[in-house]
């Protein structure tokens, strides 16, 4: 039976203001070893190790070969796996708006929390208006909370120099399912990142920067207490706890941890440049995940071909952060852990 919804359109906010405390990383989907279905037990031991890991909860990925049907099995899955310990987030990427909203109704049904909502890879707008109609309509033609996703690869520098246009971004917020904002724009320019959150502040949504290298200023600064989403289950518990020390005012016991972690984070930078591609290697996150316990296992093209001194250096960068993976053969993360 679907969940009943927590929240209507006008209490999504407030909603989301008493719900989201904590740090939300992905979860990619698992498939059997012919890559013909998805793997069940892969996906249900993935969600029990996030919840282990003390995860606030989990964005379920889109952007790993699943179909629309296999991303609805993926849903119930997660859910039904949960039962009702972990929150989730559908992916909001799909080939076209109407899948977008179709997805997202069936994500309301089931009993999803909200929705990371992105563009179609087709979608090239020649004004700052037709990115806020794009975003308008697919709010209004569904109840889902959303999650705003600004990013670079969204191509839409060429419209604003910030990367998003700043006024469509302000006037966004404003919408009564818009609850809170993914801001990736500042990865290589922390000012753009402080400039519209101190903009922002005072509007009705949450304010994240996935990058958990900053999370010690935001929650300084502007009191950051949700932060996804991205792969953090690469640094095992870290990021959750991180952020729980943080928002106590545990900042000296905080920062022992962050530069502890500082191989890891070293080794994770190193190896996720894509050259330009704007395609987010998936490959490399789902073994990232691995060497924390996760399953692992193969997933469908299109995807980066993940190199053997990935593996090498993402391998070397945990095992001098304490993060300690075994010594488990690479061969076993492309067969999974709860291989069929």
């Amino acid at each position: 039976m679907p969940e009943q919804p927590e929240y209507t359109r006008g209490e999504a906010k407030a909603w989301a203001r008493e719900i989201f405390h904590g740090a939300c990383n992905v979860l990619i989907p698992s498939y059997t070893s012919d890559l013909r279905s998805l793997n069940e037990a892969a996906i249900r031991h993935d969600v029990r190790r996030n919840i282990e890991l003390g995860f606030w909860g989990a964005l379920l990925v889109s952007e790993a070969g699943t179909t629309l049907d296999e991303m609805r099995t993926f849903m119930e899955i997660a859910l039904d796996e949960a039962s009702g310990e972990h929150r989730f987030l559908l992916q909001g990427v799909f080939d076209t708006p109407g899948d977008i909203i179709d997805m997202a109704n069936d994500a309301r049904a089931l009993g999803l929390d909200g929705m990371l909502l992105g563009h179609p890879n087709s979608f090239y707008p020649s004004s700052a208006h037709e990115v806020e109609g794009y975003t308008v309509d697919i709010c209004r033609a569904t109840d889902l909370a959303v999650v705003l996703f600004v990013v670079e690869h969204s191509n839409l520098r060429r419209l604003d120099v910030h990367g998003f246009p700043a006024d469509v971004l302000d006037r966004l917020t404003g919408i009564d399912t818009i609850v809170a904002v993914k801001y990736e724009l500042g990865r290589q320019q922390t000012m753009n990142t402080y400039e519209t959150f101190r903009r922002l502040q005072d509007a009705d949504v949450l304010l994240s920067d996935p990058m958990e290298f900053n999370a010690p200023m935001w929650v300084d600064i502007f009191d950051m207490q949700w932060m996804g989403t991205s792969n953090y289950e690469f640094y095992g518990s870290y990021v959750p706890r991180l952020l729980d020390m943080l928002r106590a005012g545990k900042t000296e016991e905080a920062m022992g941890e962050y530069w502890r972690i500082q191989p890891a984070r070293d080794a994770r930078s190193v190896t996720m440049s894509s050259g330009g591609s704007n395609f987010v290697h998936r490959y490399l996150w789902k073994f990232q995940a691995w060497l924390n316990g996760y399953n692992g296992g193969p997933i469908r093209q299109p995807a980066m071909k993940l190199s053997e001194s990935q593996m090498r250096t993402s391998t070397e960068g945990a095992r001098k952060a304490g993060i300690a993976p075994g010594d488990e053969p690479f061969a076993d993360f492309f067969i999974g852990r709860n291989p069929v």
